[in-house]
């Protein structure tokens, strides 16, 4: 887009491009998601910005009407497997806050240097910069929706004193913390705010255009591993529950089912939100629990672009019209969906059991987290699922955002027992390749870059779902 395109959709107030780019008002020093619903500014005070955190950098704050730091992701980073499109997504999964710019750029297999360069020039902001503006959104989360003292949501959000804490604060949100605790909107909350732990951290999971949901819930159900993950309620209103492993502890996570998968005022391209809620044994471990349940959900898609796409098909314009915005679900775990795959629900379920690590107090159905690769190296003498659990524990294969697609496809088909069809399970989920054609499938090329979207609209119309 250019920067005119940008202009006619901040006039229009067009949400289909909320998270693609921001603008910023000279005249206020304020940034905007492309929907705000504040007069339009003129063409000659407006800015453009391809991150917010590009916005900061530049000296502008967040508006306190729009809120473009709860916007969805971009779309695009999940489509480019180049070293941006792979390190916005570390980024977003807190590794620079966790191993720094240094463990960032050795996860790209670039120096330092090269990715500073790479990211300031195409973004408009370096590793530090887009990793400062994540902090600050997980610190307003903590503030307008717990009552963790301030210093312990200085910490938990990532940040290395609360010095530093503060200021960010300031110069993002031009309000101390504790005035953006008190900011906190009072009607169609989630929950009073609260931090003990029965009650959680409640969210609102944005997602851009409509969302089928039906499909997305009727898929984790149907997968569900025991002990892990459960799905109950009806159709419509159901609740999907899981555990997760995380960098500093563990976490349950809980994300109801919206019935209606276009959202009012679809009209002019608005996007809706899941309703969360997230139990933490460590805060600190809040923006890498939101990314990854993100990525499971697929809610950083763009299903404009995808609806268009496919319904050019006359082969798939009949099924995207049965079901606009159908996702293609990620993993909340990585590892964990390739030894899922590999070995099956049955099998997942015992290993659960035998190697997995019980939870402190088990939360209804939910005991256990799925076991580490290292716990299953032992699962069995030799074999698929130890060669899979070897090769994920001692670094030879990675899957972790930022890994290379091919190269992880090329590392996986040389383990035994992985065939093609499997790998490109793992591809499509763990990876989130949104372009995955199974070996022996008729997906044509007009359906790039959404093959992998393409194939769950062919599902879903043979189940009939």
């Amino acid at each position: 887009m250019d920067e005119d395109t940008r202009y006619e959709a901040v006039r229009s107030r067009d949400a289909r491009f909320d998270g693609e780019f921001f603008f910023a008002v000279r005249t206020t020093g304020i940034y905007c998601r492309p929907s705000c619903p504040a007069v339009t500014p003129l063409r000659r005070n407006v800015r453009f910005f391809a991150t917010a955190a590009a916005a900061q950098g530049s000296g502008f704050r967040a508006c306190r009407r729009c809120r473009p730091d709860a916007v969805p992701g971009s779309a695009e980073w999940n489509v480019r497997a180049d070293v941006v499109g792979r390190a916005m997504r570390l980024i977003a999964d807190g590794v620079v806050d966790r191993e720094g710019v240094a463990g960032l750029a050795d996860r790209l297999g670039y120096s330092a240097r090269q990715v500073q360069r790479q990211l300031t020039a195409e973004l408009g902001a370096g590793p530090v910069a887009l990793a400062r503006a994540q902090r600050a959104h997980t610190a307003r989360v903590l503030l307008q929706t717990t009552d963790l003292p301030i210093t312990e949501i200085a910490f938990a959000s990532g940040f290395a004193s609360v010095r530093q804490f503060n200021d960010t604060v300031r110069a993002v949100y031009a309000a101390t913390p504790t005035r953006v605790r008190a900011a906190a909107p009072r009607s169609g909350r989630p929950a009073p705010r609260t931090a003990t732990p029965a009650a959680g951290i409640p969210l609102r999971l944005a997602h851009r255009g409509p969302y089928h949901t039906a499909a997305v819930f009727d898929l984790l159900a149907d997968e569900a591993v025991a002990g892990v993950e459960e799905v109950t309620g009806a159709p419509g209103e159901r609740l999907y529950r899981r555990t997760l492993r995380l960098p500093y502890g563990s976490g349950i996570v809980a994300v109801t089912e919206r019935p209606d998968g276009t959202p009012a005022g679809s009209a002019t391209h608005q996007g809706g939100w899941l309703d969360a809620r997230l139990h933490l044994t460590d805060h600190r471990d809040l923006t890498t629990a939101v990314q990854r349940l993100r990525r499971l959900l697929d809610l950083d898609a763009d299903p404009y672009a995808v609806d268009e796409r496919l319904a050019a098909d006359p082969r798939l314009a009949p099924l995207v019209a049965a079901r606009p915005g159908l996702r293609a679900p990620g993993a909340a775990d990585a590892e964990e969906y390739a030894v899922r795959a590999l070995v099956g629900r049955g099998r997942a379920e015992r290993l659960v059991r035998t190697c997995g690590k019980s939870l402190d107090a088990p939360s209804g159905s939910l005991t256990h987290l799925f076991p580490e690769p290292a716990a299953l190296t032992e699962a069995e003498p030799d074999g698929p699922l130890r060669a899979l659990t070897t090769a994920l524990a001692d670094g030879t294969l990675r899957l972790d955002p930022g890994a290379d697609r091919d190269d992880a496809a090329r590392a996986l088909l040389a383990l035994p027992g992985l065939d093609g069809r499997t790998v490109a399970a793992i591809r499509a989920r763990a990876l989130g390749d949104p372009d995955v054609a199974p070996p022996g499938t008729d997906v044509p090329d007009s359906w790039r870059p959404w093959r992998t979207y393409a194939l769950h609209h062919l599902r879903a119309a043979a189940t009939g779902r």
